[in-house]
């Protein structure tokens, strides 16, 4: 091994032409080089065998990105886009007089928006997807393209037994292991530089710098304290507030205490009982059953529901008590899940409702909605016949909204706020995989049985992408894809979130899986991760594969999740980070590492974003970091991509000597 002391500029594409010297923004630290051409450590035949299937698998990815308007990093764009002799086009650099620190906050209502004409399109479920028609005798849809569910089927296969080729697991593994390694003895020589070009910056440290918690749900982002300071004051100011109707008799909130022979005076964090405990632990059904406070479904549906007799209203005052808190720490922000069940064709107008009237906003805030994947449940009590119903419910609203605004104004204006959906429930439930072949449609699946996670995922993809084609054309916001994915049950999961979703949360059972791990890393795909969560949950803590995931240079945030249930203070996610820098020894570099990710990965505005990271947030290593915004060291973030230069470097350079070779042989 050589120490090279001196700066090395990023390999850049000869294409590519960039309006400034590159080594301008090249960090000066130690580097480690290893001697020698081959640095694989595995036979040549192995190293072309790979390089051959992960180039493959990132070119998967790029187009099921490519196909729904979610982002893939520019980086791996441009070794894929190298394999194809195309052209990259780049940024102009900006300066920091182009973005001022303190833009001007804008006085009018957040919900006072221009609504588009309407386009009057006729809107029909084609398989279980949605498609667009110009007319009602129109036959032909427009042509927003989607992967067909055999094509997805065929993908998800090719993927799995990827993921079990044995040659692949042995060289995915080694490349992990050489970066966790690698990551170490960077620390080992640069620690007290980063440390220093940090003390460097003036004003900007750990705590006032943006962070977002990337996963957390809306009815548990207050903590047990407040949750139960909000019901005592509640119940103190509105007792004869009628605020449910049981067996057809009106009852006030009084009432509904007195029935369960309690006064403000009994109420207390225990007896609320909504924490997680031990009994938790691979209980999910104990877990959820802990958002009933007091054990009392009546008391959730009262103050933890958007949809019920006082349309949400204490819920929505607690949500904005909770952004008041972010707006006074002024750092934090996040992203709440809000759901909708696709029980009903109505669930988005009053969810709409509810936080426009309620006035449910704040500048720390977007929301992400989330889907259960409750179809069994629904089935069994007789609420739907097919799987197709829940489709219409959840997707036929937002293509409306779309198509003619103006007939639905409160969808439309929401929808300004939404980034994009979540797919929860418990993993582990067993399920039959998706397989080819005869593969039912939505229409058709009328069987008790819940389908497949996969089966799920699919039609939740593929119609958010016909979506977000027609809001594009029509100059609209469009969604992403951040499902819950790899907390537990099978290994597929985490494949079908490679394929399709921008980002996903949790991610555990990547520890297993070293083909997808590298592959996630190749792609730089976020994984919001909840140590404590996942503690009560499915993982004891000082087993959670964060700290190398973090090292490896996968992008990894911390998030909550449910501060209701596993945290005490009333900074939630402050707490999450101090716990993770407690028992794993996070260095102030690796905390700021992870709140930069943290807000990269997030579905804030591109201008928020600008103002929070640095003007060129979205450039290319170095290029696009500023330290006095983000306080990652420019060290950090050069070891980052430069690694990541290596790793792709290495993949392609073989992939594409093979394609030479092969051409000058026929």
């Amino acid at each position: 091994m050589e120490q090279d002391r001196h700066s090395i500029a990023p390999e850049v594409h000869p294409d590519e032409q960039l309006p400034f010297d590159e080594h301008d923004f090249v960090a000066h630290f130690q580097r480690v080089s290893i001697s020698g051409e081959d640095t694989s450590g595995v036979p040549l035949d192995d190293l072309e065998r790979a390089s051959t299937l992960l180039v493959k698998a990132l070119e998967l990815r790029e187009k099921y990105m490519r196909n729904s308007h979610q982002v893939f990093p520019q980086t791996t764009a441009r070794f894929l886009k190298s394999t194809h002799s195309s052209t990259i086009t780049h940024q102009e650099r900006k300066s920091i007089a182009d973005h001022p620190v303190n833009p001007p906050q804008s006085t009018q209502s957040p919900w006072v928006i221009e609504i588009p004409e309407d386009l009057n399109y006729s809107v029909r479920a084609v398989n279980g997807v949605f498609e667009v028609f110009r007319s009602e005798e129109t036959e032909e849809p427009l042509p927003y393209h989607y992967p067909r569910l055999p094509d997805f089927v065929q993908d998800m296969q090719m993927m799995c037994s990827m993921i079990a080729d044995g040659p692949l697991k042995s060289f995915c593994y080694r490349r992990l292991s050489y970066l966790y390694s690698k990551f170490q003895l960077h620390v080992l020589l640069n620690e007290l530089r980063e440390l220093a070009s940090q003390k460097a910056v003036p004003h900007r440290d750990f705590y006032n710098i943006r962070k977002v918690d990337t996963h957390i749900h809306a009815a548990s982002c207050m903590n047990q304290k407040h949750l139960l300071r909000f019901i005592k004051k509640t119940l103190k100011n509105s007792a004869d507030e009628v605020v449910t109707v049981t067996k057809g008799n009106p009852m006030t909130l009084a009432q509904v205490f007195q029935s369960m022979n309690l006064t403000t005076y009994d109420l207390t964090v225990d007896m609320l009982d909504v924490h997680a405990d031990r009994n938790t632990f691979h209980r999910f059904d104990k877990f959820n059953a802990k958002y009933n406070p007091i054990g009392e479904s009546r008391l959730r549906e009262v103050f933890l529901k958007t949809d019920n007799y006082l349309n949400g209203k204490y819920f929505a005052n607690i949500i904005k008590e909770v952004a008041s808190d972010f707006e006074e720490s002024k750092y934090q922000n996040a992203e709440l899940r809000l759901s909708i069940y696709g029980k009903s064709p109505d669930e988005w107008y009053k969810l709409a409702k509810w936080a426009i009237d309620g006035n449910v906003y704040s500048d720390n805030i977007r929301w992400l909605i989330q889907i259960p994947r409750l179809y069994d449940i629904f089935k069994t009590n007789k609420l739907m016949s097919s799987f197709q119903q829940i489709l219409d419910n959840v997707f036929k609203p937002l293509f409306d909204a779309t198509n003619n605004p103006s007939q639905h104004p409160e969808v439309h204006t929401f929808l300004q706020y939404v980034i994009g959906f979540d797919s929860v429930d418990d993993e582990s439930k067993p399920e039959n995989p998706l397989f080819d072949g005869d593969v039912t449609p939505p229409a058709q699946w009328t069987d008790e049985e819940n389908p497949p996670y996969a089966y799920y995922i699919y039609y939740m993809y593929a119609n958010m992408t016909v979506l977000n084609h027609f809001r594009a054309a029509r100059g609209m916001n469009t969604f992403v894809l951040r499902p819950h994915c790899g907390e537990a049950g099978p290994v597929q999961h985490l494949v079908c979130g490679y394929l399709m979703a921008e980002n996903i949360s949790h991610g555990l059972l990547l520890r297993k899986v070293p083909v997808l791990q590298y592959l996630y890393y190749l792609a730089q795909i976020g994984i919001a991760m909840s140590p404590l969560s996942n503690n009560s949950l499915f993982l004891n803590y000082d087993r959670n594969p964060f700290p190398e995931y973090l090292a490896r240079g996968l992008v990894v945030s911390l998030s909550t999740d449910d501060p209701l249930q596993f945290h005490y203070t009333k900074e939630p996610l402050m707490e999450e980070y101090s716990i993770a820098a407690q028992v794993w020894k996070l260095s102030s570099c690796d905390m700021c590492e992870l709140a930069r990710n943290s807000v990269l990965m997030s579905g804030f505005p591109h201008k928020m974003k600008q103002h929070w990271l640095g003007p060129n947030y979205t450039r290319e290593g170095v290029a696009g970091n500023d330290i006095t915004r983000t306080n990652v060291p420019d060290i950090r973030v050069a070891f980052r991509y430069e690694s990541l230069l290596d790793e792709l470097a290495n993949i392609f350079k073989v992939n594409n000597e093979q394609k030479m070779q092969y051409a000058s042989q026929q």
